[in-house]
C-alpha cells in the first residue's frame, strides 16, 4: 500500500512540474502566425513587421477579381491564445478569389505572455493607419471566435475616440463576453461538442490580466452599443456563444444600435472555417457570406 501511494506521489509531482514548465514556456513565448506551408498558386500573401508583430497581406493574383478597392481588416480566433491555423487561410483564399478584395490579418499579441492592452496598443494604430490610406468607407471589419470580439471591441473603441468607423462589421461565432455567465448558455452547452466553458474562461482570464475582466475591450457586450451599426453576425445554435450574441441584439435595439444576426440550425462553432458541420448549412452561410461582403 505504501508503495502505490508513494507511485501516486511520484505522478502527481510529475504532473505538477509539467504543468508549471507548461505554464511558464506560455508566459514567456511569443507565439506568432506563420505563412501557410502549403503553395497558395491564386493569391500572394506580403508579410510587413508593425510594432514588433507580423502583418499579413492577401492579394488575388487573377486580374479579373484584382484592383478592388475593399479591404478586410481580418481578426483570427484561438481564444486569444492560439495563432492563426492553416482553416484560417484556407477560408481567406477562398475569400480573396471569390471577392477580390484585400485581405489584412494583423498577428495580434496572444495571451498568456500578453494582454488585451497589447492587443489594443497594436490594433488601434493600425487601425488609424490603414483608413487614412484607403478611407474607412473602403474598410470591412472582420473577426472569428475571440477575433470576433476584438473586432467589435475595437469598433467600439474608435467609436468612443470618435475616429472614423468602418463601414461594415461581420463576426462569425463571435465571443463577446468571456464570463461566459450567461444563463442560456446551460442549455446550448449540451449541443456543442466543440467548445469548453471552463477551459475558456480560463482564457478569459489570461487575456483580461489583472483589470480587465469587466473591461468592454475583452467583452464588447458591455461597451456602448448605441455606437454600432452595420453590424452583422454569423451564429450557429449549437455553439454556447449564441445565447450572447442574442442578448448583444437585444441590448443594441434598447438603446438604438444595429445588429443583424444569422442563425445556422445545428451550425457549430467556426463552422465556416473549421467546415465541422453539415455541408449543405455551411456552403449556404457562405453564400449568405459573400452576398454581404459584395453590398454597397
Amino acid at each position: 500500500m505504501k508503495k502505490f501511494l508513494r507511485i501516486i506521489v511520484v505522478i502527481l509531482a510529475l504532473c505538477m512540474i509539467i504543468l508549471a514548465l507548461t505554464i511558464a514556456y506560455f508566459f514567456n513565448t511569443d507565439i506568432e502566425t506563420k505563412e501557410p506551408e502549403q503553395v497558395i498558386e491564386e493569391c500572394e500573401i506580403q508579410t510587413y513587421t508593425y510594432m514588433e508583430r507580423k502583418v499579413f497581406t492577401i492579394t488575388t493574383k487573377n486580374t479579373e477579381e484584382g484592383g478592388n478597392s475593399k479591404y478586410i481588416v481580418y481578426f483570427h480566433g484561438g481564444s486569444y491564445m492560439a495563432e492563426a491555423t492553416q482553416n484560417h487561410w484556407d477560408f481567406l483564399e477562398q475569400l480573396v478569389k471569390d471577392t477580390g478584395y484585400t485581405v489584412i490579418m494583423p498577428d495580434y499579441p496572444l495571451a498568456p505572455k500578453n494582454t488585451y492592452k497589447e492587443v489594443y496598443a497594436m490594433v488601434e494604430p493600425l487601425y488609424k493607419e490603414i483608413i487614412e490610406k484607403v478611407g474607412n468607407d473602403n474598410v470591412i471589419f472582420m473577426g472569428d471566435s475571440a477575433g470576433g470580439g476584438l473586432a467589435l471591441g475595437l469598433y467600439e473603441k474608435v467609436a468612443e475616440g470618435k475616429v472614423e468607423l468602418p463601414a461594415k462589421t461581420i463576426l462569425i461565432s463571435p465571443w463577446l463576453d468571456v464570463r461566459l455567465e450567461n444563463e442560456n448558455i446551460q442549455e446550448v452547452e449540451k449541443n456543442d461538442t466543440i467548445l469548453n466553458k471552463e477551459a475558456l474562461q480560463i482564457a478569459g482570464i489570461a487575456y483580461a490580466g489583472t483589470d480587465g475582466i469587466d473591461s468592454y475591450l475583452v467583452n464588447p457586450i458591455e461597451g456602448d452599443l448605441s455606437t454600432l451599426k452595420n453590424i452583422k453576425i454569423w451564429i450557429g445554435t449549437y455553439d454556447i456563444l449564441e445565447p450572447d450574441c442574442q442578448l448583444l441584439q437585444e441590448k443594441a435595439q434598447e438603446v438604438g444600435g444595429d445588429v443583424e444576426i444569422k442563425r445556422y440550425e445545428q451550425a457549430k462553432h467556426i463552422w465556416l472555417i473549421d467546415k465541422n458541420s453539415d455541408d449543405t448549412i455551411t456552403e449556404e452561410a457562405y453564400q449568405d457570406l459573400l452576398e454581404e461582403l459584395r453590398k454597397n
